[in-house]
């Protein structure tokens, strides 16, 4: 007898409701909700093959355990009698330091690891923190913090509103939207352009998106900033400039003129080999329209100077007016967002508290480059030195004594993450991990990166989880807030991702055996403590006893998320607004509740030490005269961009059949004009060559890609022996990161240089 249960899928960003059919405790269909608040009834190929994802033969059911050099299964019990052994006595003999943490991006996809990863970095105490952020977003993140005093403070552009879209690096036809969480962009941006919209797209290569605009624009890779620089510079030059209500709010405009004098469209033009008349045109676009956005992604941030550019997207939208209003970029306000400040100064953001060990990389938001992470555990600590090749343009400057650690990383914890393929040079990583004196990974499957580990601990498939997305509400286009329980029971022998993160936050302080429910009981009795105590709180000056006994859920997790809705900017404050949002409430509206459209919020948003936008911030000020180096540079041959396809999510969907084949392969996309004149044909095998090694690839001769640019997806490479992915190694295509050495980062944020990289091709003849 088959029934159906509702879960909100958690194979990207869009975050679309589903309806499951689920026979016995089988996942056997997967449609869109159409009752669902925020998706109304949208659905992708991800999220069609829900239950192909979450019934993979080769997803890991039980622990693995390295015995004699080989990883057998284990009980949960003598698994984490090896983890307590195994991290603690790292952290005891090398210090906090020498214990490295690595978080993937599908923890932003879990509850688990929206709420545990924070405790157990408490309990570990170390600064060796890489995350995915680093070859993705941290730009955004960096330039948001500066500009706002807030790193999490990411403006979204309006899409159901905007009359003006401007996308720079971005896909989301084939993303489904990153940093703004839009359930059928699609739909969405075909919308706009129904309304009279105008859509206009930034891209070396014609994509879906691009194809679907109204301009397409295909600039030569890594020279965004140059682009949008040259955009402000048209403003100021032609009185476009109008910040309207946005003024009392912002510092530095006159600044900013000043800073921008010399990337004039002219100056700009054989750079970005964009046309002066285009870049005028784009500005006065956007300038002239009702309402606009400008909205740039990864293809912006993955650059040399993708700090700038993020923050020139939204320098763009401030002096058109365009920031905090409707249909220009909001800010969100999610359900379980920290309870409203009144707004004032804050405490701002500051860059480069600590470095780096080896190369004396500035931290940003807490964490280091995931590119250093092969350096920080193979490079041994007599003849590392922490030298200050970053950058100069820090906030803080650090000193000798602010390195990450004196010791190399020695143990790693690995939590949902594969950088062996997401990460810079993943032979020097893969051969650095062996160094290891210990390892654990948290991880579905046995991976290019957890095949190296001492214990794999393995969370179970999404159906047996539950489900709300406590980061990306953050980042989405309408307020809304959804809570899906898990669909189908906790298989026997498994163990919920919850409780395996709060047993490995016990075993590595100290703690192991303790009961698990006691670090979600210290996360509530912390949270109340601070609450009852400020003033602006709700619940403040009340017994936290007696909050603590008001909560409801069927476990801790639930618990901690019933505390963060009555806390948060709609709850009910513990009854101090009876109409406000409680897990029961949420419980009783199983496709979510609708919250509104965005709103204006400035300034209470703002966090800065001046209590306004700060428009030009010293370390980007101190960044811009490289920018300027760059007006003369010109690529001498090829170029890589990366892409990414609907139908793929990173490393870790490949084992899947019904999502792999057909377009989503991996082969070397270049331009018929290129491919003549080094006499590629078509399927033929090339070799490419970059700073950090060499890939064979088919090639793919399209004129999707503009002349000068090759592109490759990422995620592939899995041939790697010790893995345990099928699918996946029948076809396992190269490694793109294998063609970087990890040394081109942006400075300001750490972020991995993936695009715009010169590349060598060669035609592989048969012998």
């Amino acid at each position: 007898m088959s029934r159906t249960a509702l879960r909100i899928c958690p194979l990207c960003e869009a975050t679309c409701g589903l309806a499951l059919t689920i026979d016995g405790t089988e996942v056997t269909a997967a449609r869109g909700d159409r009752d669902d608040v925020f998706s109304h009834g949208f659905i992708c190929p991800k999220g069609a093959s829900f239950g192909a994802v979450d019934s993979d033969p080769d997803r890991l059911r039980t622990p693995l355990v390295r015995r004699d050099g080989e990883l057998r299964e284990a009980t949960w019990e003598e698994a984490f009698d090896e983890v307590a052994a195994g991290v603690r006595t790292v952290a005891e003999q090398h210090g906090p330091h020498s214990v490295g943490v690595v978080l993937g991006n599908p923890n932003v996809h879990t509850v688990a690891g929206a709420l545990y990863p924070p405790v157990l970095l408490a309990a570990l105490g170390t600064r060796s923190l890489f995350t995915a952020s680093t070859v993705d977003q941290m730009p955004k993140h960096v330039s948001s913090g500066l500009l706002f005093g807030d790193a999490n403070a990411i403006p979204v552009p309006d899409l159901d509103h905007t009359d003006h879209l401007l996308l720079i690096g971005a896909n989301p036809l084939e993303s489904n939207g990153s940093l703004c969480t839009a359930p059928d962009f699609p739909g969405r941006l075909k919308a706009l352009r129904a309304r009279g919209g105008t859509l206009t797209v930034v891209d070396p290569r014609r994509t879906r998106t691009a194809k679907l605009a109204d301009r397409h624009v295909a600039i030569r890779p890594g020279t965004d900033a140059l682009l949008l620089a040259a955009m402000v510079h048209v403003l100021y030059e032609e009185d476009l400039a109008d910040l309207g209500d946005l003024a009392p709010h912002v510092t530095g405009v006159e600044e900013v003129r000043d800073a921008v004098r010399d990337f004039t469209p002219e100056a700009v033009a054989a750079a970005c080999d964009v046309d002066a008349g285009v870049t005028r045109a784009l500005a006065r676009e956007l300038a002239a329209a009702r309402t606009g956005a400008v909205y740039g992604r990864i293809g912006s941030c993955t650059v040399p100077h993708g700090t700038l550019a993020s923050w020139l997207v939204d320098v763009l939208n401030i002096l058109t007016g365009n920031l905090d209003r409707p249909g220009g970029a909001l800010f969100p306000q999610a359900a379980t967002d920290r309870t409203p400040r009144p707004a004032g100064p804050g405490r701002g953001f500051a860059l480069g508290r600590w470095r780096s060990r080896v190369s004396g990389h500035p931290e940003a938001k807490g964490e280091l480059p995931l590119s250093a992470l092969a350096e920080e555990i193979d490079t041994a600590t007599d003849t590392a030195t922490a030298t200050d090749t970053a950058t100069d343009t820090a906030t803080d400057t650090a000193t000798d004594a602010d390195t990450a650690a004196g010791e190399p990383v020695r143990a790693l914890i690995t939590i949902a993450a594969n950088p062996v393929l997401s990460a810079p040079d993943g032979d020097r990583l893969d051969k650095a991990l062996d160094s290891l004196g210990f390892m654990v990974s948290v991880d579905p499957y046995l991976n290019e990166t957890s095949r190296h580990a001492d214990v794999v601990l393995p969370p179970p498939p999404p159906a047996q989880s539950p489900h709300h997305d406590f980061a990306f509400n953050t980042l989405a286009v309408r307020n809304q807030v959804r809570y899906t329980r898990p669909a189908v029971p906790l298989e026997p022998g498994r163990m919920a991702e919850t409780e395996i993160l709060a047993r490995l936050t016990l075993a590595v302080s100290g703690r192991h055996g303790a009961d698990p429910a006691a670090v979600d009981a210290m996360v509530i009795e912390q949270t109340l403590g601070k609450s009852v105590r400020d003033p602006h709180s709700p619940v403040h000056g009340r017994d936290p006893g007696d909050l603590t006994a008001r909560l409801t859920g069927e476990n801790g997790p639930e618990r901690r998320l019933d505390l963060m809705l009555r806390l948060g900017p709609y709850g009910d404050g513990f009854g101090a607004r009876p109409d406000g949002l409680t897990l029961e409430r949420l419980l009783a509206q199983p496709h979510g509740i609708d919250l509104g459209p965005l709103r204006p919020r400035l300034p209470q948003p703002l966090k800065t030490r001046s209590g306004k936008v700060e428009l030009l911030p010293e370390p980007i000020a101190g960044d811009l005269p490289r920018l300027r180096h760059a007006l003369a540079e010109r690529p001498a041959g090829l170029v890589l961009v990366g892409r990414r396809h609907l139908r793929s999510n990173n490393s870790w969907m490949h084992n899947i059949p019904a999502l792999t084949g057909g377009s989503n392969r991996c082969t070397l996309h270049l331009h018929p004009d290129d491919a003549g004149r080094l006499g590629v044909r078509g399927a033929q095998p090339v070799r490419v060559q970059g700073p950090g090694g060499e890939v064979t690839v088919p090639a793919e001769v399209t004129d999707t890609v503009r002349p000068g640019v090759v592109s490759l997806p990422h995620g592939w490479g899995h041939d790697r022996p010790g893995t345990r992915q099928t699918h996946a190694a029948t076809e396992p295509g190269v490694n793109v990161n294998q063609l970087l050495d990890g040394s081109l980062l942006d400075p300001l944020s750490g972020n991995a240089v993936l695009n715009g990289v010169p590349v060598k091709l060669t035609p592989v003849t048969a012998l």
